[in-house]
């Protein structure tokens, strides 16, 4: 309980107050900064806990080995790369969190949201105890990490199939003129649209399914 009113406590920071943060502690080395830092990014490690599992018994130990992921990721995390942090620090806190399960012998029985022995209807979730603010962070960093990956599987697209869907979906063209301006046939077009469309479903196939069943 003490752990949910500090992430209570947080303020969602604005996104140039935290692009000065990351520069205030990598250039002139400000550990104030670094803690501040720290803190705003706790709600991914709780909400990265409970999606392994909500044993009372087992989600503090691995919300500190998540912890130590989230430190770690913000030490090493390089400001300048345009990658957003979130993505970053996302798979170094649950790969910490899964070594952590497996070191200890406890990978076994794992949930999603719900404790052992105990069905949702008997106990609500455990993100029903963030407030407003803490589930704001917690959705940012969740609409980063999707713009993230559906930006990298974009560039993985063949270039036609990316100038048609940025086309149609991002400049909001027709297809009658993509077509003229493509100089392709507008059955072409439709046929590159459903093909990217596809590859794009594959590639983010696990991260579909990962928000479906969240």
């Amino acid at each position: 309980q003490l752990y949910l009113q500090e992430l209570n406590k947080l303020k969602l920071l604005e996104q140039d107050e935290e692009a000065a943060l990351w520069a205030d502690y990598k250039e002139n080395g400000n550990l104030q900064s670094r803690k501040q830092l720290i803190e705003q990014y706790q709600p991914l490690v709780f909400k990265q806990a409970i999606r392994i599992t909500t044993n009372h018994n087992l989600v503090m130990d691995i919300i500190q080995e998540g912890t130590v992921g989230l430190i770690e990721a913000v030490e090493n995390y390089n400001h300048t790369r345009g990658v957003a942090f979130s993505l970053y620090a996302q798979h170094r806190i649950r790969g910490r969190m899964l070594d952590y399960l497996q070191r200890e012998g406890k990978a076994g029985g794992l949930s999603i949201d719900q404790s052992v022995g105990e069905s949702p209807e008997e106990k609500p979730s455990l993100l029903a105890y963030l407030n407003d603010t803490a589930m704001d962070i917690v959705k940012m960093t969740e609409r980063n990490y999707c713009i993230e990956q559906m930006q990298a599987a974009f560039k993985r697209l063949p270039a036609k199939e990316q100038m048609v869907l940025d086309g149609v979906f991002r400049l909001e063209q027709r297809p009658q003129q993509l077509a003229d301006d493509l100089n392709l046939s507008l059955t072409h077009i439709y046929r590159l649209q459903k093909q990217g469309i596809r590859r794009l479903r594959g590639m983010l196939s696990k991260l579909i399914s990962e928000f479906k069943n969240d």
